[in-house]
């Protein structure tokens, strides 16, 4: 028996709307010997996402998106959140496609350089997503406005908003999703280096 090996005993689609919910029975191995009892599990299938925080050097601006989101109204928590830009990867299509679509869908603006940031697994005790960020290259000037699929619902507010400001809602844990909280600490991290990068490219 390897160190590390799971044994499935079945699989079920126990839910299929707008998500998906698949049931799992298993066992798996245990760090101290043999193998556990079988376990009984379901899994969040929807899908893999990318998410882009679009920024741009010359003005040293992110752009960030409010939109209303049930997850957080569910929770006790403001629905409107502000986030950063993504979607779901379709059939077909690569993460870059993707974050150049979303970009155009959601702000109106055109992405230039992607710069490839973090892979992660959102939520990986129950659910299946995993979700990849870029920093995309935009120009800020004119972001705005109300943009978004009329026939997928999307009703998303687009606003400029100096680094510093966005750093400082991370600081001030004013920043309430995972996905763009990663984003922003990872611009935090990594802005001297993007900076050189791409003002020297001009």
């Amino acid at each position: 028996m390897s160190k590390n090996e799971i044994e499935i005993l079945g699989k079920a689609c126990v839910f299929d709307g707008y998500f998906r919910i698949d049931r799992y029975r298993l066992r798996h191995t245990l760090h101290q010997g043999g193998m556990s009892r079988e376990i009984v599990r379901e899994v969040f299938e929807r899908g893999n996402a990318v998410g882009i925080l679009p920024f741009d050097p010359d003005r040293d601006e992110v752009v960030m998106i409010e939109q209303f989101r049930i997850g957080a109204y569910a929770a006790g928590a403001d629905p409107w959140l502000t986030e950063i830009v993504a979607g779901i990867i379709e059939q077909g299509e690569s993460a870059e496609q993707v974050a150049r679509r979303e970009i155009a869908e959601e702000t109106g603006l055109k992405v230039g350089d992607l710069w490839p940031m973090v892979r992660y697994l959102s939520s990986p005790g129950g659910a299946s997503e995993k979700v990849e960020l870029f920093l995309g290259r935009v120009d800020a000037r004119g972001a705005g406005g109300v943009h978004g699929l009329e026939f997928e619902e999307e009703d998303i507010r687009v606003f400029p908003l100096p680094y510093a400001d966005a750093a400082a809602m991370v600081e001030e844990g004013k920043i309430g999703n995972a996905m763009t909280l990663i984003a922003l600490q990872w611009l935090m991290l990594h802005r001297h280096e993007v900076m050189r990068a791409w003002r020297a490219g001009r």
